[in-house]
Parts: C-alpha cells; sequence; structure tokens
C-alpha cells in the first residue's frame, strides 16, 4: 500500500494542469476546515469550494470499481467506510459553508475544469 500515492496522482495532475490553463488558481493537499481532519486535491479559499478527485477502486465508482478476488470483505468493508467519510465530509464542509465538488479519476479533465471554473467564478461573484 505504501506505492499508493496519496496526491499527485496521474488524474488529479491533469486536473491541476486543466485548472491552471482556465486562469484559476488554488492551492494543492489543503485542510479547508483546519478543525476537520479531511485534505482537498484543490482548495479555492477565497471561493470556499474544495474539490476531491476520487479512485475508482477506493470510493467505489458505480462504473468501474472491481471487488477484490483477495480478502474481499476486508476491501468491500474498506470501500464502504470511505464513502460513508466522503458523505460525513460533504456535509461538514457545507454547513460550514464550502462547496464540495467531487470528479472520478476517469472523468475527462478538461470538462471537469470547466465545472469548477464555472463553479468558482459564481461564488467569487456572488460575493
Amino acid at each position: 500500500m505504501q506505492a499508493n500515492k496519496g496526491r499527485d496522482t496521474k488524474p488529479e495532475l491533469a486536473l491541476r494542469r486543466a485548472v491552471h490553463a482556465l486562469g484559476l488558481r488554488y492551492r494543492v493537499s489543503t485542510r479547508p476546515l483546519p478543525a476537520v481532519r479531511r485534505t482537498a486535491d484543490l482548495v479555492f479559499t477565497r471561493a470556499r469550494v474544495a474539490v476531491f478527485m476520487d479512485g475508482c477502486f477506493w470510493h467505489g465508482c458505480p462504473q468501474h470499481h472491481t471487488k477484490s478476488a483477495t480478502n474481499a470483505g476486508y476491501w468491500a468493508e474498506k470501500v464502504r467506510r470511505n464513502r460513508e467519510r466522503d458523505a460525513e465530509t460533504d456535509r461538514l464542509f457545507f454547513e460550514a459553508g464550502w462547496l464540495v465538488l467531487r470528479f472520478w479519476e476517469h472523468d475527462e479533465p478538461d470538462k471537469a475544469a470547466l465545472q469548477i471554473a464555472e463553479q468558482v467564478r459564481a461564488r467569487v461573484n456572488s460575493k
């Protein structure tokens, strides 16, 4: 499991490049709420937008998640807990006034970047 990167994965880097190309600037792998031990992949502090890039295996993607052949019970429980934690994170951030955007690792980076830019700009302009 040490080989599994916590940040700077290929899908995350592609998304960051696409968002940066649209002229947006962000913080990387930061806790939007210091009291909550959750790190977002991209954080737009002024707009209060937190972006998460979820891996298909680790977060149970409905399209691409595959069940492990070995130790299936352990991995099924691990993914279930991850999904519960994701839902709790979304709720905590929402209650604190943040918008959470989640994308799957297989989502097209350019399309995801356009969605992010739209939301960030809308929230900055509404203030």
